[in-house]
């Protein structure tokens, strides 16, 4: 219950939509117990006109005026239930809303690392599943569960005042009925952990699969997918009829508990009624309250196991929340109604800081320290894992306007440097500096809008070709993003599309070719306008003709810039200023072209190999000649 109490403390802003919840289920309920008592009127008034007490006239025009009554409380009812049931639609929907963003906002948050470890498919599902989980239970306690609370403390005290043994038995067989249903609450949240498991993996490998359908086409794998994902909601069967067995077992030692105590209370209200204690209108009104009492415990079985699936999935939503983010993150939302001052969220978890509808704030700017280098490692080791480093003792600068290649081997490092560069790992020792600070003390929206990158993989986003070029700087210019297009290479491919610039390009950009996603990828390097620029490998993976179309616009864009390059071919190395050679994750050399030539190190012998035409030992430098 303390998961659910959080969800409420974490969604505090809705508290006028929870109170407007709460009264319409006072209305409700009011207009709900006003019926048995204008019932038990009309039944007193019937047997005092059949037993010659009540003049039919007078009694005829009573039970006319007492029906009118309960058609008054019906429609009352009715209404007032709706305009509840609204406002618990809308405080569902809102809900769902806040949790789902807050839930993307932490995800744009976390650490590299974190994604590393995690299937997107699965991420995706648990979003999906979780909040669905809570949002449904708490739109079923919005337009229900509320009504019946106030009904239930209602029925007691006025059965009280009646007959205080009905009372003692329905005061008996609340907590033992919530007691019993307990019972099964452990057992049956660890069944529903394993299912949610197994669903989420299988929906992750389905997300996965669609997401790279021509690779499992092309190795005919449907089959093999297919028997999988099978086997994974197969493993569900079984947990579910243990669950469910498990739980309706249950359910049948509740309800004939439940069985037998209202048999006692009937019998107390027949016999009484016998006895002359309480007249036909009194014996009718009791029934009907007892009626009212017994729906909500029947169904709290059903209440219950609603909760435990919310329960449930507040957990892994939370588990979620609660991973600690970079410390270094500096873009935060605007903090909502029910947020705490500082933006942290009322249950005090710093990362749960996000509004539904906040804007990003960006980190003031840091200058940088007059006459120190673009970039510089001093010293870095760093390691993916606990274990061996991959990197060790990397330490070198980058001047204003440098162009710097990294060469070596097929994972001797190269990338690994980038993705420190980025921000996407912390060396496990050592620093790197930015504009001569610190990248651990620069935020990182500071930090990465310094860096322009042109990745091997576009990574394009699916929507038109001016989104994706103005990916970097939504807000530009028509004029800005064609000038862009136009010094990438881009512009005159773009324009043969029947949309130009508003073209839909599909996911990832499969309706573009490989060369023509890059230089897309070109241009939104171009419009950034980053003083720093990063090439990784950013052509090696097209055939001549697009290498060079892409190549006219990496050179357009490397005019001015300080740029570090993960070579990929001999000629773009020999035009560079200085290269660095990687060995094992090691520093081998550093210096020009000229320099490295005849050292007799990797750079030279790349050379050696390209003249004697040996392309199968160049390819494991990621190297063409």
């Amino acid at each position: 219950m303390s998961s659910l109490l959080r969800i409420v403390r974490f969604t505090r802003s809705l508290a006028p939509l929870y109170t407007a919840v709460i009264l319409c289920s006072v209305l409700t309920s009011a207009a709900a117990l006003a019926v048995p008592f204008l019932i038990g009127s009309a039944t007193d008034t019937v047997a005092g006109a059949v037993g010659g007490e009540t003049p039919a006239g007078t009694a005829v025009r009573t039970v006319v005026l007492l029906a009118a009554a309960v058609l008054l409380a019906e429609l009352l009812n009715t209404v007032i239930s709706n305009i509840g049931g609204w406002f618990g639609d809308v405080m569902s929907n809102r809900m769902r809303t806040i949790l789902s963003v807050r839930y993307y906002e932490k995800l744009l948050h976390l650490p590299q690392r974190w994604f590393d470890g995690e299937i997107t498919g699965t991420i995706v599902a648990r979003l999906n599943r979780s909040i669905t989980e809570i949002t449904n239970f708490a739109k079923t306690m919005s337009n229900s569960f509320a009504s019946m609370l106030i009904t239930t403390v209602a029925v007691l005290a006025i059965s009280a005042w009646y007959a205080w043994p009905l009372t003692v038995l329905l005061l008996i067989v609340f907590p033992v009925y919530v007691w019993l249903t307990s019972l099964t609450s452990v057992k049956w949240q660890r069944l529903e952990a394993e299912k949610n498991e197994q669903v989420d993996i299988a929906s992750g490998r389905f997300a996965e699969v669609v997401g790279q359908i021509r690779v499992v086409k092309s190795f005919v794998r449907e089959r093999g997918e297919l028997a999988d994902f099978s086997r994974r909601f197969g493993a569900t069967d079984a947990t579910t009829r243990a669950q469910s067995t498990h739980w309706h077992r249950m359910d049948v030692i509740r309800r004939s508990f439940l069985n037998l105590v209202f048999f006692g209370i009937y019998v107390i209200i027949f016999v009484r009624t016998v006895q002359g204690a309480f007249s036909l209108g009194e014996m009718v009104l009791l029934v009907q309250l007892m009626s009212m009492a017994k729906a909500p415990v029947e169904s709290m079985s059903w209440v219950i196991d609603s909760a435990q699936r919310a329960i449930a999935g507040s957990r892994d939503y939370f588990r979620v929340m609660e991973t600690p983010v970079d410390p270094r993150t500096a873009a935060v939302m605007a903090a909502q109604p029910g947020e705490e001052p500082d933006g942290t969220a009322p249950d005090g978890t710093a990362a749960d800081r996000a509004a539904a509808e906040g804007a990003l704030v960006a980190s003031a700017p840091i200058e940088p320290v007059p006459g120190a280098p673009v970039l510089a490692f001093r010293d870095v080791d760093f390691a993916y894992e606990d274990g061996e480093d991959v990197l060790h003792g990397i330490d070198f600068t980058v001047d204003r306007g440098e162009k710097i290649a990294l060469v070596g081997e097929s994972g001797g490092g190269k990338s690994t440097i980038v993705n420190l560069l980025l921000g996407l790992y912390e060396p496990r020792q050592g620093s790197i500096e930015v504009v001569g600070r610190s990248s651990a003390e620069l935020p990182l929206d500071q930090l990465r809008s310094r860096i322009g990158v042109v990745f091997q993989d576009a990574s394009l986003f699916s929507g038109t070709l001016r989104e994706n070029i103005a990916y970097g700087r939504p807000e530009a210019s028509d004029e800005e993003v064609v000038d862009a297009a136009r010094r990438a290479n881009a512009d005159a491919f773009i324009r043969r599309f029947p949309d130009g610039y508003e073209q839909l390009i599909g996911e990832r950009g499969l309706k573009l070719s490989g060369g023509q996603r890059q230089r897309v990828a070109v241009a939104r390097a171009m419009l950034k306008d980053a003083p720093v620029l990063v090439l990784d490998e950013a052509t090696s993976a097209l055939d001549t003709k697009a290498e060079i179309q892409v190549q006219k616009g990496l050179d357009e864009l490397m005019a001015g810039r300080t740029s570090l390059i993960i070579a990929h071919r001999l000629s773009t190395i020999a035009e560079v200023d200085r290269i660095i050679t990687l060995r094992d994750g090691v520093i081998d050399e550093i210096g020009s072209p000229a320099e490295l030539a005849g050292s007799g190190g990797i750079y030279a012998q790349l050379l050696a190999l390209q003249s004697s035409g040996d392309t199968r030992r160049l390819a494991r430098y990621d190297i063409t000649g």
